[in-house]
Protein backbone atom coordinates (compact mmCIF):
# COMPACT_ATOMS: atom_id res chain seq x y z
CA UNK A 1 0.00 0.00 0.00
CA UNK A 2 1.15 3.51 -0.79
CA UNK A 3 -0.12 6.93 0.31
CA UNK A 4 -0.02 10.12 -1.72
CA UNK A 5 -0.92 13.70 -0.95
CA UNK A 6 -1.72 16.57 -3.27
CA UNK A 7 -2.24 20.31 -2.97
CA UNK A 8 -3.28 22.92 -5.51
CA UNK A 9 -4.25 26.59 -5.60
CA UNK A 10 -5.98 28.76 -8.21
CA UNK A 11 -7.02 32.38 -8.06
CA UNK A 12 -10.48 33.45 -9.17
CA UNK A 13 -10.55 34.75 -12.74
CA UNK A 14 -11.74 38.26 -13.46
CA UNK A 15 -15.51 38.29 -14.15
CA UNK A 16 -14.92 39.53 -17.70
CA UNK A 17 -12.98 36.31 -18.43
CA UNK A 18 -16.35 34.52 -18.22
CA UNK A 19 -14.92 31.21 -16.96
CA UNK A 20 -17.16 28.58 -15.40
CA UNK A 21 -16.28 27.27 -11.95
CA UNK A 22 -15.40 23.58 -12.32
CA UNK A 23 -14.86 21.46 -9.20
CA UNK A 24 -14.50 17.67 -9.24
CA UNK A 25 -15.50 17.67 -12.90
CA UNK A 26 -18.79 19.50 -12.26
CA UNK A 27 -19.77 23.04 -13.19
CA UNK A 28 -20.79 24.82 -10.00
CA UNK A 29 -22.95 27.97 -10.13
CA UNK A 30 -20.77 30.89 -9.03
CA UNK A 31 -20.10 34.47 -10.06
CA UNK A 32 -16.71 33.54 -11.59
CA UNK A 33 -14.50 30.57 -12.28
CA UNK A 34 -10.87 29.89 -11.46
CA UNK A 35 -7.99 31.12 -13.58
CA UNK A 36 -5.68 28.57 -15.10
CA UNK A 37 -4.27 27.05 -18.26
CA UNK A 38 -6.73 24.14 -18.15
CA UNK A 39 -10.23 24.26 -16.65
CA UNK A 40 -8.49 25.06 -13.32
CA UNK A 41 -10.33 22.32 -11.42
CA UNK A 42 -8.36 22.81 -8.21
CA UNK A 43 -9.85 19.73 -6.54
CA UNK A 44 -9.02 17.33 -9.38
CA UNK A 45 -5.54 18.84 -9.69
CA UNK A 46 -4.86 18.08 -6.02
CA UNK A 47 -6.28 14.59 -6.50
CA UNK A 48 -4.10 13.91 -9.56
CA UNK A 49 -0.99 15.08 -7.70
CA UNK A 50 -1.85 12.75 -4.82
CA UNK A 51 -2.29 9.80 -7.19
CA UNK A 52 0.92 10.53 -9.09
CA UNK A 53 2.82 10.98 -5.84
CA UNK A 54 1.57 7.71 -4.38
CA UNK A 55 2.73 5.87 -7.50
CA UNK A 56 6.08 7.69 -7.59
CA UNK A 57 5.23 9.26 -10.95
CA UNK A 58 6.00 12.92 -10.31
CA UNK A 59 3.31 15.58 -10.53
CA UNK A 60 0.76 17.03 -12.94
CA UNK A 61 3.17 19.76 -14.02
CA UNK A 62 5.45 17.08 -15.46
CA UNK A 63 2.64 15.23 -17.22
CA UNK A 64 0.49 18.18 -18.33
CA UNK A 65 2.70 21.31 -18.39
CA UNK A 66 0.94 24.68 -18.53
CA UNK A 67 3.44 25.71 -21.20
CA UNK A 68 1.98 23.15 -23.63
CA UNK A 69 -0.85 24.56 -25.79
CA UNK A 70 -2.29 21.04 -25.97
CA UNK A 71 -3.60 21.47 -22.41
CA UNK A 72 -5.10 24.97 -22.83
CA UNK A 73 -8.67 24.70 -21.57
CA UNK A 74 -8.23 20.97 -20.93
CA UNK A 75 -10.96 19.06 -19.12
CA UNK A 76 -9.31 17.91 -15.88
CA UNK A 77 -11.59 14.86 -15.71
CA UNK A 78 -10.01 13.69 -18.99
CA UNK A 79 -6.57 14.33 -17.52
CA UNK A 80 -7.55 12.26 -14.47
CA UNK A 81 -8.49 9.42 -16.82
CA UNK A 82 -4.97 9.56 -18.28
CA UNK A 83 -3.42 9.56 -14.80
CA UNK A 84 -5.50 6.51 -13.88
CA UNK A 85 -4.46 4.72 -17.07
CA UNK A 86 -0.82 5.27 -16.03
CA UNK A 87 -1.46 3.89 -12.56
CA UNK A 88 -3.28 0.85 -13.92
CA UNK A 89 -0.44 0.19 -16.41
CA UNK A 90 1.92 0.02 -13.44
CA UNK A 91 -0.36 -2.35 -11.54
CA UNK A 92 -1.88 0.09 -9.04
CA UNK A 93 -5.51 0.46 -8.00
CA UNK A 94 -7.03 3.13 -5.78
CA UNK A 95 -8.31 1.99 -2.39
CA UNK A 96 -9.84 5.30 -1.30
CA UNK A 97 -9.44 9.05 -1.68
CA UNK A 98 -10.24 12.14 0.39
CA UNK A 99 -10.42 15.59 -1.27
CA UNK A 100 -10.90 18.85 0.65
CA UNK A 101 -11.72 22.26 -0.84
CA UNK A 102 -10.48 25.30 1.12
CA UNK A 103 -12.38 28.55 0.68
CA UNK A 104 -15.19 30.68 2.01
CA UNK A 105 -17.43 30.15 -1.01
CA UNK A 106 -18.97 28.43 -2.87
CA UNK A 107 -20.60 25.92 -0.59
CA UNK A 108 -20.20 22.48 -2.12
CA UNK A 109 -22.60 20.47 0.03
CA UNK A 110 -25.42 20.75 -2.56
CA UNK A 111 -23.03 19.32 -5.18
CA UNK A 112 -21.15 16.70 -3.15
CA UNK A 113 -23.05 13.62 -4.33
CA UNK A 114 -22.87 14.67 -7.98
CA UNK A 115 -19.10 15.20 -7.58
CA UNK A 116 -18.62 11.77 -6.02
CA UNK A 117 -20.81 10.09 -8.64
CA UNK A 118 -18.83 11.75 -11.45
CA UNK A 119 -15.28 11.08 -10.19
CA UNK A 120 -15.53 7.74 -8.32
CA UNK A 121 -15.97 5.63 -11.49
CA UNK A 122 -12.86 7.21 -13.03
CA UNK A 123 -10.92 6.12 -9.94
CA UNK A 124 -12.45 2.63 -10.05
CA UNK A 125 -14.20 3.32 -6.72
CA UNK A 126 -17.67 3.18 -5.30
CA UNK A 127 -18.87 6.69 -4.38
CA UNK A 128 -18.59 5.90 -0.65
CA UNK A 129 -14.84 5.31 -1.11
CA UNK A 130 -14.34 8.89 -2.34
CA UNK A 131 -14.78 11.55 0.33
CA UNK A 132 -15.46 15.13 -0.80
CA UNK A 133 -15.49 17.88 1.78
CA UNK A 134 -14.79 21.56 2.27
CA UNK A 135 -13.61 23.92 4.96
CA UNK A 136 -13.14 27.64 5.29
CA UNK A 137 -9.98 29.39 6.34
CA UNK A 138 -11.91 31.55 8.83
CA UNK A 139 -11.54 34.57 6.51
CA UNK A 140 -7.74 34.41 6.77
CA UNK A 141 -5.34 34.52 3.83
CA UNK A 142 -6.15 34.59 0.12
CA UNK A 143 -8.90 31.98 0.41
CA UNK A 144 -10.44 33.86 3.33
CA UNK A 145 -10.47 37.09 1.32
CA UNK A 146 -12.20 35.31 -1.56
CA UNK A 147 -9.27 35.69 -3.95
CA UNK A 148 -9.11 32.02 -4.87
CA UNK A 149 -9.51 28.43 -3.77
CA UNK A 150 -7.13 25.75 -2.56
CA UNK A 151 -7.56 22.00 -2.34
CA UNK A 152 -5.83 19.10 -0.61
CA UNK A 153 -6.14 15.40 -1.38
CA UNK A 154 -4.95 12.17 0.17
CA UNK A 155 -5.13 8.78 -1.55
CA UNK A 156 -4.34 5.20 -0.71
CA UNK A 157 -3.31 2.93 -3.56
CA UNK A 158 -2.14 -0.67 -3.71
CA UNK A 159 -0.72 -3.09 -6.22
CA UNK A 160 -3.53 -5.03 -7.83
Amino acid sequence: MRVGQGFDVHRFAAPEEDRPLVLMGCEIPHDCGLAGHSDADVMLHALMDALLGAAGLGDIGQHFPDTDPLYRGADSLKLLERVMAGLLERGFVVVNADVCLIGERPKISPHRERMRDRVAPVLGLEPEDLNVKATTSERLGFTGRGEGLAAMAVVLIERA
